[in-house]
């Protein structure tokens, strides 16, 4: 079963110390895997591992992960404090700055207030990591994202098996019409021949010859049987991909390019409205498939 690159997973767990984990991770398509994760502020030494994880289960998509860590009151973000470690270096700094500059001047409350980093909450000022919680809910948000996109990737699938039905449909009834064309084109040489030299009789191993010539220019039994292959294998890997090694969108983009190009050959040899038409119908199905591709893992 293919998956889908959409995806959206979401854990929370209360922890032993009344705060609440909270992870979200949100999916869409990407041609590789590019993961970007935000963790709360004394977690950074976390992110390496956090990001494994990820890749662990996921091969392709763009990631978006965040963590949150609260405190239960969601209500009461408790009353902001001064880092007074920081403002005390901040004012060192200032000072020693004035005296190198011989800048005079005095620092009262509202300058020291609005100096950064000055302020800190009641939810940050004690935010230890918990490695085992994170673990279980990365664990959890990820399992949510995985049936995301493969409860996804079963419609992704259907769409493409129906196109390729129409493609099957529109190659059986190319391989009806096409040796039709060599019979009209042989009647319609004969009578041009015989137009044009009246009593004259025709030529039969000239025009078969030309018959024959003709029949290799048009022959499009070669693409005919590529495009079957293609389409064989497309469907080989669509019921496979699940014990495939490797996520299968990049191969099936690959195997639709190729099939777009006999599909081009197919109309350029076609000189039949009905092929041509065939054609152009069976490439509207494969721009469809390429679409859907865009979101496969």
């Amino acid at each position: 079963m293919i998956r889908s690159m959409t995806g959206y997973g979401t854990a929370e767990t209360g922890l032993s110390d009344g705060r609440v984990l909270r992870v979200e991770v949100r999916t869409v398509n990407h041609r590789h895997l590019s993961v970007s994760a935000r963790l709360p502020r004394g977690w950074e030494h976390l992110e390496a591992a956090t990001v494994s994880a990820v890749r662990e289960r996921l091969a392709r998509g763009r990631v978006s992960l965040t963590v949150s860590c609260e405190t239960a009151d969601r209500e009461d973000p408790g009353v902001p404090e001064l880092d007074m470690e920081r403002v005390r270096r901040h004012v060192e700094a200032l000072r020693r700055a004035g005296e190198e500059l011989a800048v005079r001047g005095p620092l009262d409350l509202g300058a020291l207030a609005a100096l950064p980093g000055v302020w800190q909450s009641g939810k940050s000022r004690d935010n230890p990591p918990d490695e085992d919680g994170l673990r279980v809910c990365l664990t959890t948000a990820l399992d949510e994202v995985v049936a995301m996109r493969e409860g996804e990737g079963m419609r992704l699938e259907e769409a493409l098996r129906t196109a390729l039905a129409v493609i099957v449909a529109q190659l059986e009834a190319v391989e009806t019409r096409a040796p039709a064309r060599l019979v009209r084109e042989r009647d319609r040489l004969r009578e041009r021949i015989a137009a044009l030299a009246g009593a004259v009789e025709v030529d039969e191993e000239r025009l078969s010859r030309e018959i024959a010539y003709l029949a290799e220019k048009w022959d499009i039994s070669e693409e005919i049987v590529r495009l079957r292959s293609h389409i064989a294998f497309f469907l080989e890997h669509l019921a496979d991909a699940g014990a495939l090694p490797a996520p299968v969108g990049k191969r099936l983009g690959f195997v639709v390019q190729e099939m777009n190009r006999e599909a081009n050959t197919l109309g350029s040899k076609a000189n039949d409205a009905g092929i041509s038409a065939a054609a152009v119908a069976i490439k509207e199905e494969l721009e469809r498939i390429r679409e859907q591709l865009e979101n496969v893992e």
